[in-house]
């Protein structure tokens, strides 16, 4: 996949976070090349993303999320199956979530059954070393 430029993804407004979807394996892990049908299923049913923007009003509802975010740019999350607005870009796939969507932040990325390729994303997202610090 070639690199993506930063201009061409939409940005988050509001209460919203913009979430990269990380690369699904074509391969498991004994060696099996998965089908194509099955790869699109994980794709899309992934609950693993990482946080590449944030509206301006994330989080500002204290009544209901107290004083301090729930995550941050940069952040791993764990998001609710099929949420979200999903879409792709030069065939990356991203998705805008509503920030209570966000279940958990994950310090440890690839213990999550839903594995992601760090290298490629960050290299086409051209991702800070600062946001692959838990990988």
């Amino acid at each position: 996949k070639e690199e993506i430029d930063e201009n061409k993804i939409p940005q988050p407004k509001g209460w919203r976070i913009l979430i990269a979807i990380p690369d699904v394996e074509e391969v498991t892990e004994g060696g099996i090349i998965k089908a194509d049908s099955t790869r699109q299923l994980e794709q899309v049913s992934t609950v693993l993303g990482l946080v590449l923007k944030m509206g301006g009003q994330c989080y500002n509802d204290t009544d209901r999320f107290g004083d301090t975010p729930w995550c941050q740019e940069g952040d791993f999350v764990l998001i609710g199956a099929y949420k979200g607005v999903r879409f792709k870009v030069k065939g990356e796939e991203f998705r805008i979530i509503n920030d209570d969507t966000v279940q958990a932040v994950v310090d440890d990325p690839p213990q999550i059954a839903w594995t992601w390729m760090a290298t490629s994303l960050s290299r086409r997202l051209k991702i800070t070393p600062r946001m692959l610090k838990n990988v």
